[in-house]
């Protein structure tokens, strides 16, 4: 698959000269009569300890989502490591793991995909890629409402055509190696995704979404394309003929029919502090670690290679016997 998502065109690689018009029509995007709510209340403190980022003073308030308009560029996607401990029953010691949060937090740009925030995600999955402490991995947003709006138009539409072709082809990149990662992945979709934010999530080994959530791959809209991924990922997680339904049409869906078509696991009704997707996505997270962490990367490695067609030498010999019409002459490769 990866080589088939690294040939995909990309989604906005053409568009320079229609900037503004394309800027224009990213209203339309979501779609019609579709509004974006205000800020909720902050989010409940879990459980977990803080183990980098912000630690809470004893007694002191919850940590809160940040929306301001001022927001330093650092800010805008939040890695925080939870450190949970798993106590040993028979030998009494205690082993310390992670789950690791990558919050996007770009409210005044409805977490689009900027140069800024795909630096950020390639600098954070880089480094994830060999912690051995880590164990889960969830990404979500810290912006009430939304999850990812995909790619940041009025960004695209401010770079030269040399510009546009290099930082899609980074797009891409980014969510290949976020599928890539060789521990459990959760998407927790709060919120809207469409375009190259519901591309992120299906990367992910798990979705989970709430009810009142919005999303699909509306690139069609804008008559381009899915480009990072979501040609090749979304057939395989509902079928081609529904996948191609739903590009074509570039239709929306809520969390009950994304939940009903399977293209997320979980589907849970929105609670006050707009979180329910990643309060499930930290339950899972947790059933999850105390499960040993080789046979979880080996897992799923194997259920990532079983779900491709494999190369082998074997294969591609088979293959041209039957083309030649003669029996096979098979090395064992």
């Amino acid at each position: 698959m990866a080589a088939a998502v690294a040939a995909a065109p990309g989604a906005l690689g053409s568009l320079h000269a229609g900037g503004a018009r394309l800027v224009a029509a990213c209203s339309a995007w979501l779609c019609p009569g579709l509004r974006l709510p205000g800020s909720l209340a902050g989010r409940r403190a879990g459980p977990a300890i803080w183990a980098q980022g912000w630690v809470p003073a004893a007694g002191g308030p919850a940590p809160k989502r940040g929306y301001s308009s001022e927001m330093k560029t650092e800010d805008e996607l939040r890695v925080r490591h939870l450190e949970e401990e798993n106590r040993d029953s028979s030998s009494m010691a205690a082993d310390h793991y992670r789950i690791v949060v990558l919050g996007i937090n770009r409210a005044y740009g409805k977490n689009s995909l900027s140069k800024n925030l795909i630096k950020m995600l390639s600098k954070a999955v880089d480094a994830l890629k060999s912690d051995k402490k880590v164990r889960t991995i969830i990404i979500r947003s810290e912006v009430p409402g939304i999850f990812c709006a995909g790619a940041d138009l009025k960004e695209r539409a401010k770079m030269s055509s040399s510009e546009v072709g290099p930082f899609v082809s980074k797009i891409r990149a980014v969510i290949n190696d976020i599928a890539n990662l060789p521990v459990p992945t959760i998407a927790a979709i709060d919120g809207l995704a469409l375009g190259g934010g519901l591309e992120l999530a299906l990367a992910c080994d798990i979705r989970v979404a709430a009810s009142s959530a919005k999303m699909g791959l509306v690139e069609t809209k804008l008559a381009i394309i899915p480009g990072g991924g979501g040609t090749q990922r979304l057939p395989r997680a509902i079928g081609m003929s529904l996948a191609k339904e739903l590009i074509f049409s570039a239709r929306v869906l809520d969390g009950k029919e994304a939940k009903a078509v399977g293209l997320i696991s979980h589907v849970l009704e929105q609670n006050q502090e707009g979180d329910a997707a990643y309060r499930k996505a930290l339950d899972l997270a947790r059933e999850f670690l105390p499960q040993g962490p080789v046979a979880m990367r080996v897992a799923k490695l194997a259920i990532n290679q079983g779900m491709e067609t494999i190369p082998t030498k074997d294969r591609l010999e088979g293959l041209l016997a039957f083309k030649e019409k003669r029996p096979p002459r098979y090395k064992g490769e």
